[in-house]
């Protein structure tokens, strides 16, 4: 792929000034870049195989442009992690969260990211969970910025009120640190969901 389709692939995704960067990262580890439609489990993902010895990195196509940037950066280190250390180190361990930060140090300008988010950007990065969906503070800062974000966080709705999760329906109950305990209401099981689960309040 040529400096041009790449750039133009990934111009609707990602923040104007990161472009440049984000190829840079593309031509210096050398890795196949695939942009995907929205998958429930997770944000992006590195692999690589072995027999073609190829790094594929993808990235979600429903995130906005700031989160969009980190997961790529998230996977571009976790692709220099395993180039150094192979499948000797923790998938999240300090390894990649050095490399995270020292790929993300770039990046760190109001030229890339609004005020907000880089005020908490920069708290997430003094010890950067496995998945940015897991620092409730950053998740919420970047959650203002979905174009078509349609529902609440589970933060936002009552205690004992039904939503709609995954296309399945739960009520709300008791919060356990990070995340509050559901009911899904076909199965009677109790869940554990993120409080910043975006949800769908029901009647």
């Amino acid at each position: 792929m040529s400096e041009a389709r790449f750039k133009s692939a990934v111009q609707k995704f990602l923040p104007e000034h990161s472009i440049d960067y984000c190829y840079k990262l593309w031509v210096e580890h050398g890795f196949t870049f695939k942009i995907k439609n929205k998958r429930a489990s997770k944000l992006g993902d590195y692999r690589y195989d072995p027999k073609l010895k190829l790094h594929v990195i993808t990235v979600n196509n429903d995130l906005n442009p700031y989160s969009f940037l980190i997961t790529y950066i998230h996977e571009v280190a976790h692709l220099v992690t395993f180039s150094e250390y192979k499948r000797s180190v923790r998938p999240h361990g300090t390894e990649w969260k050095n490399n995270f930060k020292k790929l993300m140090l770039p990046m760190m300008s109001n030229h890339i990211f609004p005020d907000q988010v880089l005020r908490k950007l920069a708290q997430y990065l003094k010890n950067p969970k496995a998945s940015s969906c897991n620092d409730h503070q950053l998740m919420r800062a970047l959650q203002e910025h979905d174009e078509n974000r349609s529902g609440v966080s589970l933060s936002e709705i009552s205690a004992g009120q039904l939503f709609k999760f995954r296309q399945r329906v739960f009520r709300k109950e008791t919060l356990r640190r990070t995340r509050y305990v559901c009911c899904e209401i076909k199965t009677q099981r109790k869940y554990l969901i993120s409080k910043v689960a975006e949800v769908e309040p029901v009647g």
